[in-house]
């Protein structure tokens, strides 16, 4: 009888601080660098890994069971498939398991390795997230090699070469690269996605990184999109003549995104067409009203964030995904904020006084998440009715 022998590792997790972590490969193989985040989400794994918000960063699950609900097609957020969606690398606590679900057309380690992203099982995720807790989002490097054999020289060159989100557009590496039109609807039960037939409206979203279920949820308010890459001037957005125009989420700095984006929004704000922000599209619109934008310790990740709004006294669970945030003191007369984190206070949503402009940093489309939230297309789509002299609508329902 033989003694118990230990799998050898087959992937790595390095941290900026030396920190070396030892597990089990899954998805591709290679070895990427990234900003190490992590995502308090219970559910909706699928989406996050899609969500173009993440491009450039490493995402640790705090549950530990992922996979086990297989993947699809359709829990794609990701618009840009030519870019699949950007993050670098996936961090599980446990083995990834057969699925048990009936929409699971295949495994999930199948499905990363299609993708191109790198997973690592087998962590301490929980003393992970601790470290991240304690000391801040850190640089790292993923790396998995079925042979065990790692080119520790090149691994560590990677992680030395990348530099930190700080400074980094990443919306150019995450955007359409053309115009295109969206008029798919939500998903229902035993219909799955449906169509746009007749549209009300026309709203022009710019692409920062875009995730489906928000063009699905500007579509269901009776809105044909068209979508226009982050780069389009005020001209492009203008051409199409919309109702009104939306700043979409996306990854990065929105510093750095701001330097060609920001006089954009700028010009755009000046039509008086009600405009709608959110994420990355909220830092965007903050930066283009006069106010700044810092690096966040942990950042926000998770679909359990409550969130107060102040216009309404309403508190709602909100899904949130950002590493910067848009600093309260720095907002300008004129500019109200209008919904705060209740994790830490920090901002969460503005409006501009007496004009249809306004956005909110967490993700109102939830995927994954409660739609807690919804209610802020009813009031986006609102401006553009009353601009064109139409009965507004209720933003809640009774149940």
């Amino acid at each position: 009888m033989t003694g118990w022998q230990k799998k050898p590792a087959t992937a790595l997790l390095i941290l900026a601080d030396g920190t070396r972590l030892e597990g089990h490969g899954i998805g591709a193989e290679g070895h990427a660098a990234g900003e190490v985040c992590f995502n308090t989400a219970m559910t909706g794994y699928q989406e996050v890994l899609t969500d173009p918000s993440y491009a450039g960063q490493i995402v640790t699950f705090t549950f530990p069971h992922i996979g086990n609900v297989g993947a699809n097609d359709e829990d794609i957020e990701t618009v840009n498939m030519a870019a699949l969606s950007g993050v670098r690398g996936v961090v599980l606590k446990a083995d990834i398991t057969n699925p048990s679900n009936y929409r699971a057309a295949e495994k999930l380690d199948a499905w990363l390795k299609k993708r191109n992203i790198i997973g690592i099982t087998g962590i301490d995720t929980r003393a992970l997230t601790a470290q991240i807790r304690e000391h801040g989002m850190p640089n790292g490097v993923i790396a998995h090699a079925e042979d065990g054999y790692f080119h520790d020289a090149s691994i560590m060159a990677e992680l030395k070469a990348f530099p930190g989100l700080e400074g980094l557009d990443l919306a150019k590496e995450v955007t359409t690269a053309q115009t295109y039109h969206w008029d798919q609807t939500g998903w229902k039960w035993g219909e799955g996605y449906g169509t746009l037939d007749k549209p009300e409206f026309h709203i022009v979203a710019i692409d920062y990184g875009a995730k489906r279920n928000i063009l699905r949820c500007l579509a269901d308010q009776g809105a044909k999109v068209t979508v226009v890459p982050a780069t389009a001037t005020a001209a492009d957005v203008l051409s199409h003549n919309p109702d009104g125009i939306f700043l979409s989420n996306g990854p990065g700095d929105p510093a750095a995104t701001g330097k060609y984006a920001v006089p954009t929004i700028q010009k755009l704000m000046e039509t008086g067409k009600p405009v709608f922000g959110i994420c990355l599209g909220h830092q965007l619109l903050g930066r283009a009203l006069g106010a700044t934008t810092s690096k966040m310790h942990q950042g926000h990740h998770g679909a359990n964030h409550p969130v107060k709004d102040l216009t309404t006294g309403k508190v709602e669970i909100t899904s949130m995904n950002h590493g910067f945030a848009v600093d309260k003191a720095s907002l300008p007369a004129g500019v109200t904020e209008t919904h705060i984190s209740l994790f830490d206070g920090s901002n969460a949503g503005l409006s501009v006084d007496g004009k249809p402009i306004f956005s909110v940093q967490y993700h109102p489309e939830a995927s994954p998440g409660p739609r807690d939230s919804h209610y802020l297309f009813t009031r986006f789509i609102n401006h553009v009715r009353a601009q064109k002299g139409l009965e507004t609508k209720p933003e809640f329902t009774k149940a």
